[in-house]
């Protein structure tokens, strides 16, 4: 039954025709939850001739996907981070990136099997492959392979929806010629196995549910629990590559609430333990399994990265100190006056205080006193009293080292309310506050914190700090009432001015080393005033004195943590990207992503213009049909005795709902988001048409086409040949393959599709004169927002060298008879009036505003003699130069900009003197480059 019920639905089996409503009548009323209308569609009982027509779709999606996957040999946007972070996993450096691990694990994998040794940075966009010896064409297989892999999954899933063979073929088919999967199936990048492990989790969800759906004779039998087991399985792979699988497990679980109800309606054959099996069945599939897997994922997560690295900084210090060589000794937990300590910010990673011999260069002009993420002898400060000692005499004991000898130190630890100062070691200077502005948080509320003083200078009263400890925050009974390493948490209140010590996320500019700005808040929030010791020495503490260390979390604390900090550091991206775009734009295919651009060649992510377009057909026309049959029903009308009708309602509602749902939470993100954000959402819309199709096709009772079989072959014979046609004139953009600006401007219909016709040569024969030299191409980047302004550029001159390849720009200017005998590539800085700011001008704003990168090509045409010639802009138009880079659509301006107090932790850069500062960036998310976006 299985075989034949598979090939073509009921209504076209056999010679001739019995109408379904005769039919149905005899099966119309069931004692239990078996559905009506619903045939065995197990898809391991195919005829043979599915098979092979599967396995010719797949050969031809592998050739699509495969064909000059080298190309291009230089890094492509995103690959900048996935790459990278392979790079990481191989040298076990601990990284921090919004996106659960799984996929970028398998991307590791590849490389490390075809040699990579992790040596290659994939620092930059255009950065070359091939003289360093990547082995980049075996990482971009691993998503290779998952695209060609959606390609019978969808037409599969087709297939146990209950679709004829020629409808499958067409969904398998869209899946070949659509442009923006290929592109991200082309590249190291995530998206690709993310879709493909969506439309697994619906080919698995799906046949659960025809075997759901047959009632209690199929529960629970082998190919039950398979498909519910790879459900689960499904949606745990899903939720390990992008957090969007938490859409795909929403979309699985509202439809098993149904199944649910269901049973729970049928009161004939599911008692209570039978309801109870099914829905611990579930819960152990649906729930116990994802998790499980997911976890897992993060296990082998943290078995890679065990050594320090860039993305640390994010984690807590306990968090940190099961890296190696990021723990520490056992330390003194007793903290008394002369005590030589470390102190920590809770609330930013963790960064110490830090001071180094720098001045400020506004303000006061005293030494700099900054926030600093690395261990360093510039980090240790000596706990003084306001007081010296008394000797046996009964006279002060003067000098730093007073405290050292003291007889009963239990007398001298320091405890809540107790004043002190803090002496930096390194300089001889006393942290320091006063009623001047910080530098760069000029705000009244705000004083600056310097470090004053010289050796031997006895102090004043602006060094006086008195010690408030937190009991919610500390730890212990002793912790609340006296000063104890890493279990007491404290802050520093100023004697003479009431603000506490503090400290947000906010960079200093390079005359700190850019590390993280200290200030005395009046009325500073409690989470950034808060600090307490981690390293502890006093020479009069005996050996065998009490000691402290960070408590190992575990897995599951690790695991939670790092759970919080991607949730937290995705929710901050809401900086613009030049080519961001927003949710309402994804279906009418707005606008793409300019991926990037060399040798007058662009790969720009753009989808199959006839797919995206009928995909969103059919959910409108799902939605039409949904509304007008809500009406009918309110008017009793009856459809839903009707077989067909309520089959239609509910496979076509069962794939719009996961288009909804992978679709419409994006509109309640303020983050940034691309295009590619759109193609889960987009499966289910092909699948829905394609399921429209096959019942318009074959089996509602149209009048002469559901029993005429060629009609459902034709149209889907016509419906692959117009994509073809429109995958192939687009294919230039996925593939990066040499294209015309004729041709370019032929297909671009809409100005929003904004990729650079101007890129591409006159002719193909041009190409081919190219040669190995690489040729001009602009590289410009989004604009930039909250930077410093950009290094300046030394003039390239006759430069032959292969430029960074960006996102290409306006090609190069060499109108016919004349010679281009010089570039040159400069940086200016203007006010808003458009006026020429000099270097002293542009120093004394920096930290102060925002600068802001535009891009511009000019053009100088001079004469025999070396004279510029002033040539009119319409004449160097006629002659061919190009515009600037076309920002026709810019940052999106619906997407905001992160206007908080505590942006994303930037690079800090290593401060004068600090013998132990290793030259390497804090934690830096995947999306900090806005040359790339996750």
């Amino acid at each position: 039954m299985a075989r034949s019920s598979s090939a073509k639905p009921p209504s076209a089996k056999g010679g001739s025709h019995t109408p379904p409503k005769s039919k149905n009548k005899v099966k119309k009323h069931h004692d239990d939850y078996t559905s009506e209308g619903v045939q065995d569609n197990d898809i391991f009982l195919l005829p043979i001739s599915d098979y092979q027509v599967m396995l010719v779709l797949t050969i031809v999606g592998a050739i699509v996907r495969l064909f000059r996957i080298y190309q291009p040999t230089s890094v492509v946007f995103d690959e900048v981070h996935f790459g990278g972070f392979a790079s990481k996993y191989i040298k076990g450096k601990f990284f921090m990136d919004v996106h659960p691990p799984l996929a970028k694990l398998l991307i590791t994998l590849f490389g490390w099997l075809a040699g990579f040794n992790g040596d290659f940075d994939f620092k930059e966009i255009g950065k070359d492959y091939l003289e360093p010896g990547v082995p980049y064409v075996a990482m971009r297989l691993f998503p290779a392979i998952c695209g060609i892999f959606l390609v019978p999954t969808v037409f599969l899933t087709l297939k146990a929806a209950g679709c004829r063979t020629a409808t499958a073929a067409l969904g398998a088919a869209f899946i070949i010629f659509e442009n923006g999967l290929l592109t991200q199936a082309r590249l190291i990048l995530l998206d690709s196995p993310l879709v493909a492990a969506t439309a697994f989790t619906a080919l698995a969800f799906t046949s659960f549910t025809n075997q759901h759906e047959q009632g209690p004779p199929k529960a629970f039998d082998a190919s039950w629990w398979f498909w519910l087991v790879m459900t689960g399985l499904g949606m745990g792979i899903t939720v390990s590559i992008k957090w969007v699988g938490l859409f795909t497990i929403a979309w699985v679980g509202i439809l098993t609430l149904i199944q649910l109800w269901v049973l729970l309606g049928d009161t004939k054959t599911v008692t209570m333990r039978i309801f109870a099996k099914h829905f611990l069945a579930r819960a152990f599939c649906l729930i116990i399994i994802p998790a499980t897997f997911y976890m897992a994922m993060f296990g082998i997560h943290f078995l890679c990265l065990v050594n320090p690295g860039d993305g640390d900084g994010f984690m807590s210090s306990e968090f940190q100190a099961t890296l190696n060589n990021k723990g520490m000794q056992d330390v003194p937990v007793d903290v008394a006056f002369g005590s030589r300590v470390t102190i920590r910010h809770v609330n930013t990673q963790g960064g110490y205080l830090h001071s180094h011999p720098l001045m400020y260069p506004t303000g006061s002009q005293q030494q700099q006193v900054t926030l600093y993420p690395h261990k360093d002898d510039n980090n240790i400060f000596l706990v003084e009293n306001q007081t010296q000692p008394l000797g046996p005499d009964g006279e002060p004991i003067n000098g730093t080292h007073a405290w050292d000898n003291v007889k009963n130190i239990t007398e001298n630890y320091v405890k809540d309310g107790d004043v002190i100062r803090l002496y930096h070691l390194a300089t001889h200077r006393r942290i320091h506050s006063h009623d001047v502005r910080p530098p760069i948080t000029e705000a009244d509320w705000q004083n600056e914190v310097s470090a004053y003083g010289y050796e031997g200078f006895a102090g004043d009263a602006n060094d006086l700090f008195r010690v408030e400890i937190v009991k919610k925050q500390s730890l212990g009974p002793v912790a609340k009432e006296r000063l104890r390493t890493i279990q007491t948490k404290f802050r520093l209140v100023h004697i003479m001015t009431g603000c506490v010590l503090f400290s947000h996320k906010v960079k200093l500019p390079e005359w700190a080393s850019e590390q993280q700005e200290v200030t005395c808040a009046k009325g500073g929030t409690l989470p950034n005033s808060l600090w307490y010791i981690e390293y502890n020495a006093h020479p009069a503490l005996s050996p065998d004195a009490e000691k402290v260390n960070y408590v190992n979390p575990g897995f599951f604390g690790k695991f939670w943590e790092l759970q919080k900090v991607m949730w937290r550091t995705n929710a901050g991206l809401v900086e613009s990207h030049a080519w961001d775009s927003r949710p309402e734009s994804w279906p009418i295919l707005r606008r793409g992503i300019n991926f990037w651009g060399k040798d007058h060649r662009q790969i720009y992510l753009m989808g199959n213009p006839i797919i995206w377009y009928t995909a969103t057909l059919a959910v409108a026309i799902y939605i039409l049909f949904k509304g007008i049959a809500v009406l009918r029903w309110q008017r009793s009308c009856d459809d839903y005795s009707n077989i067909n009708f309520k089959r239609f309602d509910y496979e076509i509602g069962t794939s719009v709902l996961g288009w909804a749902l992978h679709y419409f939470p994006f509109f309640l993100m303020q983050r940034q988001l691309f295009l590619h954000h759109y193609f889960p959402a987009l499966i289910f819309a092909i699948m829905a048409f394609c399921q429209i199709y096959d019942f318009a096709t074959a089996r509602l009772a149209i009048s002469g086409v559901r029993e005429n079989p060629i009609i459902n072959k034709a149209g889907v014979i016509a419906l692959l040949a117009i994509s073809a046609v429109v995958f192939a004139l687009y294919s230039p953009l996925a593939y990066g393959n040499a294209w015309t600006k004729a041709e370019c401007n032929r297909v671009k219909l809409f100005n929003t599709w904004d990729w650079d016709c101007n890129t591409f040569l006159e002719n193909y024969d041009a190409y081919s004169t190219l040669g190995s030299t690489p040729t001009f191409s602009q590289t410009p980047q989004p604009a930039a927002g909250n930077k410093q302004p950009p290094v300046q550029q030394a003039p390239a001159g006759n430069n032959q060298e292969a430029p960074n390849a960006g996102i290409s720009g306006a090609p190069k200017f060499e109108p016919q008879g004349q010679k281009v005998i010089g570039r040159e590539e400069r940086v200016e800085y203007r006010d808003q009036d458009g006026n020429i700011l000099n270097e002293e001008q542009v120093k004394a704003l920096e930290g102060k505003v925002e600068f802001k990168t535009k891009y511009e090509t000019r053009t100088r045409v001079i004469d025999a003699n070396g004279n510029e010639v002033e040539v009119p802009v319409e004449e160097l138009a006629a002659a061919g130069v190009a515009p600037p880079h076309p920002d026709v659509q810019g940052a999106n301006q619906e997407t905001k900009k992160l206007v908080e107090d505590d942006p994303i932790p930037k690079e800090a850069s290593s401060s004068k003197d600090g013998e132990k500062e290793a030259e390497r960036s804090i934690p830096k998310p995947a999306s900090e480059g806005n040359e790339a976006t996750v």
